[in-house]
């Protein structure tokens, strides 16, 4: 549960992000506080699923703004709001007081996809860079380990909305950056359980194959996976070889594919949040 304060969890510049969101300078992330999606395997569950802890980290939406404005005169070559379904309201307010105070970079929304259209249409003209997963494509997978009923339609949905708004094709600026557009991730888990070659159909028939794609081979098992036989492993590069094969089959040919590799080398550390402090409204 969130209240009506967002909770930013920590920010930092951030150049894990695909090449072309931040280049060498980086995306200036800020991770806001609790998901809409409890997924059992979060690599973030620290600060995705212990609404109790993370209240401590509220800010009003003034503070909301600064922290925009740090990061751009740190050098970020955009921001990025990760996880803002359940604070869209307040991120278009403190953006409404950042850009009043000169920020002009580019907004990027990075989400797990499960976004209402009606959410999407009011943050039209807003976000410049959407940047959604589509993580199953099986309505009892996203049920059973996210929490997410209907997940594939609302998903779908929701991406089809993201296009309209910013069109297929990336724009780039002269720094050679995304500047508009959309990009869809698709993280690969054990045993098909993402079902992420049916999604890759579902983008090919569904937008086309000129929308820029990432497919993430980072997977491991973190939080409660363990608790799961089917999800308590890395993906193979068998199947992990398998979905590669499928996007040269459907014929994308922007975006990026993560270079098969053990996801345990990917540990999002929380410990600096950089907010070492309580905020006041």
């Amino acid at each position: 549960m969130s209240g009506i304060l967002p909770i930013v969890s920590a920010y930092c510049l951030h150049v894990g992000e695909e090449p072309a969101l931040g280049g060498s300078r980086g995306v200036g992330n800020i991770f806001l506080g609790n998901c809409n999606a409890a997924c059992v395997y979060c690599q973030n569950f620290e600060i995705s699923q212990r609404p109790g802890h993370e209240v401590a980290y509220e800010v009003s939406t003034a503070r909301l703004a600064d922290i925009m404005l740090e990061l751009a005169a740190g050098g970020a070559a955009s921001i990025g709001f990760v996880s803002p379904s359940h604070f869209a309201a307040q991120v278009i307010e403190a953006v409404d007081i950042a850009a009043a105070r000169g920020l002009s970079l580019p907004l990027i929304y990075n989400s797990n996809g499960y976004d209402s259209v009606a959410t999407l249409r009011m943050l039209e003209g807003v976000f410049d860079i959407y940047l959604p997963d589509l993580r199953y494509a099986s309505a009892a997978a996203a049920a059973k380990y996210s929490g997410l009923p209907g997940y594939p339609r609302i998903a779908r949905a929701a991406i089809r909305e993201m296009a309209r708004q910013v069109g297929l094709r990336l724009v780039f600026g002269d720094d050679g950056l995304v500047k508009r557009g959309l990009i869809i991730r698709l993280l690969v888990l054990p045993n098909d359980i993402s079902g992420t070659e049916e999604s890759l159909s579902w983008i090919a028939e569904d937008l086309g194959t000129e929308v820029s794609i990432s497919v993430m081979s980072q997977y491991y098992p973190a939080n409660r996976a363990q608790d799961f036989p089917e999800l308590a492993r890395g993906v193979t590069l068998e199947e992990y070889d398998r979905v590669v094969r499928a996007v040269d089959s459907l014929g994308f040919s922007n975006g990026w594919v993560q270079e098969f590799a053990s996801g345990e080398q990917y540990r999002p550390d929380f410990s600096d949040r950089r907010m070492p402090f309580k905020s006041s409204v």
